[in-house]
């Protein structure tokens, strides 16, 4: 299925690659750098890119392209959920994945990607299947095994493997056993100049750090269910009980895993947690424009909208701009025009505003169009879909455990167009 792996940093250079059937030359990512001029965004690079003999399928994760080889058709979902799992396995073992971080560890990480692929295939893709097979790199372990030659490879098969539950391992023990969820939510949307919504959307994930002993059988129950659209499971759910109850039974993998992952979007569902007032103009004629704007928090049921981050690309024909700020910082890059306001938590008694003049340069002819302003934000305990855990059981083990649930709205792509 993949034949070659190549990573490839913000310069547009390869710094890691790993070939599972024959090698392949490096001059197949040609085709993915000159997708890579051509794109506005670095994540407009195209996921799938036609060649004359393979497929290149990317995905691009802390400013790393992960870039696979294919030679024949295969379902494109199924290449880019693989290096997901690729990305988040990195992350896992090394705290962080990094440029730096993989060449540091760069022995684990082919060790990791030959136990991950098998001839090209999936093979053991679970976090805590892996560290059993290959353990993290510590800085005691990597000074032995240099010192003596050895590898991070361990000597026995992992239990998991063996058993009819191949993401858990057998014999697990904790002193302290606890179970905790977080409901993260994505809102992307666009706002005209109205204030009336074009689209919106919510992806929507539950991440799960369950470390309790045995094997548990757990139940997840959601006040209401229906809200949830296309939903994607880990494979420890058990699908017919969710679609004959909207119950989630699972028995889950040791440590942290993605336990779903969902989408919402019918557009009377969505929610618009911020709104913004806004007046920009342009006179004909005239080498100044006025910026005025305003925001403020709606529909967030008295929870705070935080971390709030406004970016604005202004028009190419803007020298400067003489802007004040109520609150937060603002700055301006008269090379890209781009203006940004990190806005901080918004009171909804004092709204932040941002107001001035900008200069144009002489003779320039109006812009042709207003600019659109990027926001980004954060809304802790709450899901803005409405979503809520019911309850949470477990069954087959003897002890009490400690739950906890978290939840967190933060904004994806968010643009209000002026």
């Amino acid at each position: 299925m993949i034949h070659s792996l190549f990573l490839v940093n913000s310069s547009g250079d390869i710094f890691l690659e790993k070939h599972w059937k024959s090698v392949v030359s490096r001059s197949v990512c040609d085709y993915f750098f000159e997708a890579q001029e051509r794109a506005t965004e670095p994540e407009n690079v195209p996921p799938v890119i036609p060649t004359p003999h393979h497929y290149l399928i990317s995905v691009l994760r802390h400013r790393i392209y992960f870039v696979a080889v294919i030679q024949s058709e295969v379902p494109p979902l199924f290449v880019i959920e693989f290096l997901h799992r690729v990305v988040d396995t990195f992350q896992d073992y090394f705290g962080v994945c990094t440029e730096a971080a993989i060449k540091d560890n760069v022995v684990v990480v082919y060790e990791l990607l030959e136990e991950m692929l098998d001839n090209g295939f999936p093979l053991a893709t679970e976090s805590n299947i892996l560290k059993e097979l290959i353990k993290p790199p510590t800085i005691l372990r990597t000074m032995v095994n240099t010192i003596t030659g050895s590898t991070n490879v361990g000597e026995q098969l992992p239990t998991g493997q063996l058993s009819v539950v191949p993401w858990r391992r057998t014999g697990v023990k904790y002193t302290n056993n606890e179970a905790y969820f977080d409901v993260v939510e994505e809102i992307d949307a666009i706002i005209d100049k109205s204030g009336s919504t074009i689209t919106a959307e919510i992806q929507g994930v539950i991440d799960a750090c369950v470390k309790l002993t045995g094997m548990p059988d757990l139940t997840l129950s959601f006040m209401n269910p229906r809200l949830l659209d296309d939903v994607s499971f880990h494979p420890c759910v058990r699908f017919k009980r969710w679609e004959a109850e909207r119950i989630l039974s699972f028995i889950p993998p040791d440590g942290n895993f993605r336990l779903l992952s969902y989408h919402v979007s019918s557009q009377n569902l969505v929610a618009i947690p911020v709104y913004v007032k806004h007046s920009i103009s342009f006179r004909e004629g005239s080498s100044q424009g006025r910026f005025d704007l305003t925001l403020g928090p709606k529909q967030t049921m008295g929870k705070g909208v935080e971390a709030v981050l406004v970016s604005s690309q202004l028009p190419r024909g803007v020298l400067t701009a003489n802007l004040t700020a109520t609150q937060g910082t603002h700055t301006f890059d008269p090379v890209t025009k781009m203006l940004s306001w990190d806005v901080g938590k918004i009171n909804p008694q004092k709204l932040p505003s941002l107001k001035g003049t900008m200069c144009l340069q002489a003779g320039a002819s109006k812009p042709d169009e207003n600019p659109s302003i990027n926001i980004q934000f954060k809304i802790q305990q709450m899901a803005i879909s409405g979503l809520k855990v019911n309850r949470l059981d477990m069954y087959g083990e003897k002890y009490k455990p400690f739950k906890g649930i978290k939840y967190m709205t933060k904004a994806g792509k968010f643009q209000v167009r002026t």
